[in-house]
């Protein structure tokens, strides 16, 4: 699974950025590449405190939209200059829960510059694990890797790169704060609910990650980066969190008994407001896994995404080429078949692309994802054989696949909802060219392997004159002749997009 980062397409001293829109903070690192390690020039984080923004219908306020879009804008004065490949922006649990959060990602998109990616909380585990084993020495100690966030947290179990057991969990610094601190009173009877509450949440954890499936336990960012630091200036161990010194804190702030009355060294302000949260968290993670000492990680997801960012620039080191080929072989797929119609939808793309003046990363990542789509086009069939295409179109919407970000997946599945049958229920979005010619070399070459054999295809030609939004295919008479089925579901094919903004047309050459 993981070769090198040595032959990736991006040259040393390619400059890469990740935007980190967490509950809590937003965080930008930036990064130069040098023979595949990724050394920082530049970190800017804000506390944006998104995460209590959102009222009990589960919308953002407008102020907390309003803060989010403020630092958004300065970060992307920072980032004016970068290319698209080498920037990539993530945003975990306020966005996920977030009901009005294509109202903020529209205007975000607008102000950053560059799209931003809702990953899913198994997705956010997974680079998590990627970064702070990055930042880690090599070794084949077995770790447990545990991220608070403001309103979830991550804990994963991996060996070297490869994360094995991920999971996400619907608890945090500034969830835990808002609803068992809400005056920001600390008292002794408060830290026991928060920490039983949040035991309940964690409760699972205990089957996959007990003691002896782990060698050494890190924490990375957040909660954790806070607590280290202070119990570092009070003169622990710095770099290590143990008991003794879990137990010392929770006296510091029963003592202060609210954050405005807090003094503690190496405490920032803007962190005592949800550090009572996250304190509580913490007590509950030690005592659940059993943890004697965490071991304060440098690595965080910014850094996972960083890396990440290398591996999906080369198709050898895509995660998400590996998730697809799982999650194929997961639900059985027609190996032959899949391959068949990945190759001739591919064979199809290029000169559609060409014809619509597609840049050349344009042409590889459109590429690359219509063969994820091809590969999974029939993952459907193990459910039932009616209406494959729609239990296909769920189970990629609803299933955990490494590398995805929650949109990327979605665009998938409507290719496979798409792949077949008809075209005007279709909810995408046709004024994407990108997506459209996809969708049609796709569901030409299901039409051409219909017969589950590899079909001719010399005397077909394919042009798109997309100033039309027109896509022809010439086929001469005698092909028309020798495959009569495949000449007549293309003359179907063309009905089929009657019903949409573009046209197909199929015509005989002399």
């Amino acid at each position: 699974m993981l070769a090198s980062h040595f032959h990736t397409h991006m040259h040393n001293g390619t400059r890469l950025a990740a935007v980190d829109l967490g509950s809590n903070s937003f965080r930008l690192e930036i990064g130069q590449l040098d023979h595949g390690q990724i050394h920082r020039t530049e970190y800017l984080k804000e506390t944006v405190r998104q995460g209590n923004g959102l009222d009990a219908a589960r919308n953002l306020t407008p102020e907390a939209m309003q803060r989010g879009w403020d630092c958004l804008a300065r970060f992307g004065e920072r980032l004016a200059g970068f290319e698209p490949t080498q920037v990539r922006a993530v945003a975990t649990q306020t966005l996920r829960e977030a009901r009005n959060r294509d109202t903020f990602l529209s205007r975000a998109k607008e102000v950053l510059g560059f799209p931003i990616d809702v990953i899913s909380g198994h997705e956010e585990a997974r680079l998590i694990y990627q970064g702070v084993a990055h930042l880690l020495p090599q070794s084949d100690e077995r770790r447990l890797v545990i991220d608070i966030g403001g309103r979830s947290t991550e804990m994963i179990l991996g060996q070297a790169h490869e994360a094995r057991v991920m999971a996400s969990y619907r608890v945090g610094s500034v969830a835990w704060s808002m609803k068992y601190f809400p005056e920001g009173q600390w008292t002794t009877a408060a830290f026991e609910t928060a920490e039983i509450a949040a035991k309940a949440v964690l409760d699972e954890a205990l089957n996959a990650y007990q003691r002896d499936t782990w060698d050494v336990a890190y924490g990375a960012s957040g909660t954790v980066g806070a607590v280290g630091e202070v119990l570092a200036a009070a003169g622990w161990s710095p770099g290590r969190i143990d008991r003794a010194g879990l137990d010392w804190l929770l006296e510091c702030l029963l003592k202060a008994q609210s954050a405005d009355r807090l003094r503690l060294d190496g405490m920032r302000d803007d962190r005592k407001a949800v550090i009572g949260g996250g304190i509580s968290v913490l007590l509950a993670v030690f005592d659940l896994l059993e943890i004697d000492q965490l071991q304060v990680a440098d690595g965080a997801l910014r850094h996972g995404v960083l890396y990440d960012l290398l591996d999906r620039d080369a198709p050898q080191t895509d995660v998400r080429s590996a998730s697809v080929q799982a999650l194929a072989s997961k639900f059985r797929v027609d190996e032959a078949q899949a391959g068949r119609v990945a190759s001739v939808a591919r064979h199809f793309l290029h000169p559609l692309l060409e014809g619509a003046a597609a840049s050349p990363v344009d042409v590889q990542r459109t590429a690359r994802k219509l063969c994820w789509a091809a590969q999974l086009h029939e993952i459907g069939m193990q459910i039932s054989h009616s209406d494959y295409h729609k239990h296909g179109t769920y189970i990629l919407d609803h299933a955990d696949v490494g590398g995805f970000a929650v949109s990327e997946l979605h665009r998938l599945a409507l290719l496979v909802l798409g792949h077949r049958g008809k075209l005007r229920k279709l909810e995408a979005d046709f004024t994407d060219p990108l997506f459209v010619l996809q969708l049609l070399a796709l569901r030409v070459a299901v039409i051409l392997c219909h017969a589950r054999r590899n079909p001719a295809l010399d005397s077909l030609a394919v042009e798109c004159h997309p100033g039309q939004q027109l896509v022809r295919l010439t086929c001469d008479r005698t092909w028309a002749l020798a495959y009569p089925q495949s000449s007549h579901l293309l003359r179907e094919e063309v009905v089929a997009w009657q019903k949409t903004p573009w046209q197909f047309a199929f015509c005989q050459r002399d």
